[in-house]
């Protein structure tokens, strides 16, 4: 696995699952799908949806901790603070040989630069939310949520995938 060529593909992705509308009915159906794909995985994670900074869907999946939810909300701040998704930001930072914390003065009590924190975004409108996972390791939560993105917005999952 390469930085530079995950950047490049979570850029990409950034910029291709996106939604023609997005609200609180495609926020349940994207957390069910989520929910769903980790049931039959047999994969235990947190899950939240938020648009506009409000939380719209939440599950705390059995084999979870109040951890994971934590994880979450420092996630979800990241992209809400950065518009890029929380693994694309961790890796930047890494790559500069900073943290958030140094950078941009964020404490990480509250900020998260780890994979599992996807911005949502709409045609036209940008970014208007934040789908956030917790509970696999960080290249693994943020290829669950890409996965599902790619189902929902009807992106071939081969296009948008991170090499393995």
């Amino acid at each position: 696995m390469a930085v530079i060529d995950d950047l490049e593909r979570i850029g990409l992705q950034e910029s291709l699952l996106t939604f023609e509308t997005f609200d609180s009915a495609t926020a349940w159906e994207l957390g069910a799908a989520l929910k769903a794909r980790c049931e039959r995985q047999k994969q235990a994670v947190t899950i939240e949806v938020r648009i506009a900074k409000e939380t719209v869907f939440f599950y705390a999946m059995p084999g979870t901790t109040p951890e994971n939810a934590d994880w979450a909300r420092r996630k979800r701040n990241t992209v809400e603070m950065t518009g890029r998704s929380s693994y694309r930001a961790g890796l930047a930072l890494k790559q500069q040989g900073e943290s958030l914390e140094t950078l941009m003065g964020l404490p990480v009590r509250d900020y998260a630069s780890h994979g599992g924190g996807f911005p949502i975004k709409t045609k036209g409108s940008g970014c208007i939310g934040v789908v956030t996972v917790s509970g696999l390791p960080q290249r693994d939560d943020h290829a669950l949520i890409v996965e599902t993105l790619a189902q929902m917005c009807d992106v071939p999952h081969s296009t948008v995938k991170l090499d393995s």
